[in-house]
């Protein structure tokens, strides 16, 4: 999969844009992505990212990186950049596109003055608790503050006292003033603006204790951005008419279209930031890259690829219908990615020691191995053969089930590149474990078939003297129920016991020890992986990206 690979999309948003310009509505198309910097952004946001710019970089329009800045008391510089770092490494740039809410909390602030002169808005002095209150239900209306009908002029005193700092938390609040007796909710004169004393923005420090909320801040953003289509998550669908309301009563410069799509739902993980905050702070997992996580920097140290989660997100499509995407659908695509671009390696992670009998003990071949099956572009290596060598613990059994194609005493195996070897004598420790095998090899079966006989097994295996000791972790899903927390009230409940298997000592071939930071191999036989981060040059660390196939997906774990 290419880095830049053309895909074929077509759904409801781009034949509205298409429309658009069609129509002569807009010469231009501008979006944004408006992350709030309380967390690291995981796969969801990951389609809202892949959307957004593409719909943009596809029509010759521009995608703004826009944080949302509103509510410092959850927001740190860590998360703004993590934000960064993901939507970069995603294979997108928003250039000198780069705003934050905060850079318009001064015409935010005029612009609720205004609201305040046209008689729109009203400091209002209820609790939260007396708030929702008089807020009514679905299905009965709302009843007016007492604070409602207080003079414009009086509105503005208070609420400029409330920018100064004269009252304390909690005890005052800006209000549109809409319909208290509308169907929807959140029409019933929504707060603007609440005080937050004692806290240090990251972007404005202490200079405001004055806060604007999200659903008044984001239109007017939009707004001032000269955002022409505004493309969220259906959750934001019935806060449309109060996002059209407060373009239409203050003066910005244009009113831009909010769209609704269903968000990007993924079985096998949650995608609540309540639930992946919890899972990171009560040390659940490993920190929000721990490759476990669904957060974009949790896959990338997985190993997954940019090109991979670009074309997971344009197969899940964008509709207006809610649902759950299969786990496979993901990891099919990291598959098919890897399969095409990923180098291949021997690794044991199981060593179980061979001894060759019959090859000589000062002999050491060095194999040539293509280092990809099907992309010669890819050159090749040399693989050390030698007396002594591992393979697999699993690759050979005492008791061989039904089908058993792998080693066995008195059998035969191909070694993969090399010679077929016969297992002559098992070799047990005092427990009755067995630790040595004692083989012969056909000395002319190096690259042919061996003479009257057909062998069906081929094992990998490495050079016991040559090769490198590293751990390897096994990941696996994070959760071992596709919908976790359905039907429950503690979604931990089904969290995974076996998400993480590390093993150590395993045995590679020595070409990996020069692995780079990020690289990915197919370990022949055993799946995708990457070398994890916390390597070092005497202690390689890789972790499995995924299986060579869906385990899963047969009814069994990998």
């Amino acid at each position: 999969m290419s880095d830049k690979e053309p895909v074929a999309r077509t759904n409801f948003i781009r034949q509205i844009i298409e429309e658009d310009l069609a129509s002569g509505k807009h010469s231009r198309i501008a979006t944004r992505f408006p992350p709030e910097p309380n967390g690291y952004l995981h796969i969801g946001h990951a389609k809202s990212i892949v959307l957004n710019f593409g719909v943009a970089e596809d029509y010759g329009g521009t995608c703004n990186l826009r944080f949302d800045d509103t509510n410092p008391h959850k927001e740190n510089v860590e998360y703004v950049e993590a934000i960064k770092a993901d939507v970069r490494w995603l294979g997108y740039d928003w250039d000198d596109r780069l705003f934050f809410a905060s850079d318009y909390f001064e015409q935010l602030y005029q612009f609720a003055l205004e609201l305040i002169d046209k008689g729109l808005a009203y400091v209002c002095e209820l609790t939260p608790e007396e708030v929702r209150a008089y807020r009514g239900t679905l299905t009965e209306p709302g009843r007016d503050s007492p604070y409602r009908d207080r003079p414009a002029a009086e509105n503005r005193d208070l609420f400029q006292r409330m920018r100064a700092g004269e009252f304390p938390d909690g005890t005052k609040t800006l209000r549109a003033k809409i319909d208290m007796a509308s169907p929807n909710v959140n029409l019933r004169d929504p707060v603007l603006y609440r005080i937050r004393h004692g806290v240090v923005h990251h972007q404005t420090g202490s200079e405001w204790c004055l806060y604007p909320m999200y659903d008044y801040t984001h239109p007017i953003s939009d707004a001032l951005e000269g955002i022409t289509h505004s493309l969220c998550t259906l959750e934001f669908e019935d806060h449309r008419p109060f996002y059209d309301w407060v373009v239409d009563h203050v003066s910005v410069p244009c009113k831009p279209r909010q769209i609704e799509f269903s968000r990007l739902n993924l079985e096998y993980t949650v995608m609540s930031k309540r639930r992946l905050t919890m899972l990171v702070s009560e040390g659940y997992v490993e920190g929000w890259d721990d490759p476990r996580m669904p957060t974009i920097a949790g896959l990338r140290r997985r190993g997954y690829t940019p090109a991979a989660i670009r074309a997971f997100c344009d197969r899940v499509g964008v509709t207006k219908a809610d649902n759950l995407v299969e786990m496979a659908a993901l990891e099919s695509a990291i598959r098919e990615d890897l399969d095409r671009s990923a180098p291949r390696a021997m690794a044991v992670l199981r060593p179980l020691k061979v001894v060759i009998e019959d090859y000589p003990d000062d002999k050491t071949e060095g194999l040539a191995v293509a280092n990809h099956p099907k992309d010669e572009s890819l050159g090749s290596r040399r693989i050390p053969f030698a007396r002594e060598l591992y393979i697999d613990g699993e690759d050979f059994s005492e008791a061989p089930p039904p089908g058993f194609k792998r080693l066995v005493p008195g059998g035969e195996v191909r070694l993969r590149n090399a010679y077929v070897i016969r297992c002559d004598q098992v070799i047990k420790d005092e427990a009755g474990e067995v630790v040595e095998l004692r083989c012969s090899h056909d000395a002319d079966t190096l690259g042919r078939n061996p003479e009257g006989r057909k062998v069906k097994g081929v094992i990998h295996w490495v050079s016991a003297a040559q090769s490198v000791t590293a751990e390897v972790r096994l990941y696996d899903r994070l959760f071992s129920v596709p919908e976790p927390g359905a039907g429950k009230d503690d979604f931990l409940a089904d969290l995974n016991p076996d998400s993480l298997r590390t093993l150590t000592g395993c045995r590679l071939e020595p070409s990996l020890a020069d692995a780079g930071p990020g690289q990915r191999f197919q370990f022949e036989r055993e799946g995708y992986f990457v070398l994890d981060p916390d390597s070092r040059p005497a202690r390689l660390v890789f972790n499995r990206t995924v299986d060579l196939r869906d385990t899963w997906g047969r009814g069994g774990k990998s």
